[in-house]
């Protein structure tokens, strides 16, 4: 086992061999034909919305989607604080500031009370505010049974950045179909993937259609190319969307995997003082990457500490995400936090999560963290 195990490699196979090769022979070798079409109508399908709109990548479909609420320069957007800096960045490609709200210490995903009072606050001091961004957090969506009527009553658009979550359900309905929009994306580590690309997800046809037209570089029909405002190149390719649509069939199998890996890990830390899984409760996320959060005071080492036995060990982990409000890049953004997200960035710990990993990789990753618990405990967990 010489080579890194990573927290969550591409999972393809024969089956995304044949698409791509099927589409290579098709001619369709540009940002438009049959694969793309279907893809968009597949994704549709399965996140339950009246369509779809292929992207180049999550980044794309979040500008374009909160171009399509109507987010304009000098707006604020309330942005989960725990999210990859994309969320943010796509905020500012629209002119508007991002305003930053903390989360919920067991899940890590958007606190809604804390929203609620926040959204009341910039009313009252008379902003406009153009959006709310909740960010389903390593595949578990946000409790959107709470989040929606509190949106609906401040008249704000949610744009759900359901970046890390297809196949994720809340309350019945897919990742992405909550709020007035939503946006997927198929990164190479995502939960399915195109190599790069995103979708924006919606009931909202003409917000689909103009993401569409912008999406295009903003080209008019005529035979010249006529174009009367500001368009981007934000365009999946067909060849990528075949690749997409081979993953999508194999879906459930791969979270199916990461599921069982979940399970694992939550057996392994079971009896550890003090580690916790985060939103190990949530039977209906697609368990994207499993995290753990350590307490120090009550396990006696840190999560850090896991992390170099692991590295030294060629496992990959990572950190939770660093929030927003401690990035320099958004040193003088607007935040309102309780302190939650500080506390899952200091103490929390991403696993080796991939439904390609081998049976071999898995059982070199919990071997390794049984070593370590049995240098820090004594005894080995499991």
């Amino acid at each position: 086992m010489s080579q890194m195990i990573h927290l969550s490699a591409p999972d393809v196979g024969p089956l995304e061999e044949a698409y791509l090769i099927a589409a290579l022979r098709s001619g369709w070798v540009a940002p438009v034909g049959p694969d793309l079409e279907a893809f968009e109508r597949e994704i549709a399908a399965r996140v339950g919305t009246r369509g779809a709109v292929g992207v180049s990548s999550g980044t794309a479909g979040l500008h374009l989607a909160l171009l399509g609420v109507g987010v304009r320069p000098g707006d604020v957007v309330v942005v989960s604080t725990l999210t990859f800096v994309a969320t943010a960045n796509a905020v500012r490609y629209t002119g508007a500031r991002p305003v930053f709200v903390d989360c919920d210490p067991q899940t890590g995903n958007l606190d809604v009370p804390l929203t609620a009072d926040l959204l009341r606050r910039l009313r009252a001091r008379g902003e406009r505010v153009g959006a709310v961004v909740p960010v389903d957090l390593f595949g578990a969506c946000v409790d959107y049974s709470a989040l929606e009527p509190v949106c609906a009553e401040a008249g704000v658009p949610i744009v759900e950045d359901a970046a890390e979550a297809l196949g994720a359900t809340h309350a019945g309905r897919g990742a992405g179909s909550f709020g007035q929009v939503g946006v997927l994306s198929f990164n190479g580590n995502k939960i399915i993937t195109t190599s790069g690309g995103g979708m924006i997800v919606s009931d909202d046809t003409a917000l689909l259609a103009r993401a569409r037209h912008l999406s295009t570089q903003a080209r008019e029909q005529a035979r010249h190319y006529e174009h009367r405002e500001t368009g981007y190149n934000y365009r999946l390719s067909n060849l990528l969307a075949a690749l997409g649509r081979a993953q999508l069939r194999r879906l459930d199998g791969m979270i199916g995997r990461r599921r069982q890996l979940r399970d694992r890990y939550a057996k392994l830390f079971a009896p550890v003082p003090g580690v916790t899984l985060i939103g190990a409760d949530d039977a209906a996320a697609n368990c994207w990457l499993t995290s753990l959060v350590v307490d120090p005071e009550r396990s006696g080492w840190q999560a850090r500490e896991l992390a170099d036995h692991l590295s030294e060990r060629g496992v990959e982990t990572r950190p939770v995400w660093k929030p927003m409000h401690l990035q320099p890049a958004y040193a003088d953004a607007e935040s309102c936090l309780t302190g939650a997200a500080d506390r899952l960035f200091a103490q929390g710990l991403t696993l080796p999560s991939g439904s390609a990993l081998t049976e071999a990789q898995i059982g070199v990753v919990l071997g390794a963290i049984d070593e370590f618990l049995a240098e820090r405990t004594g005894s080995a967990a499991r």
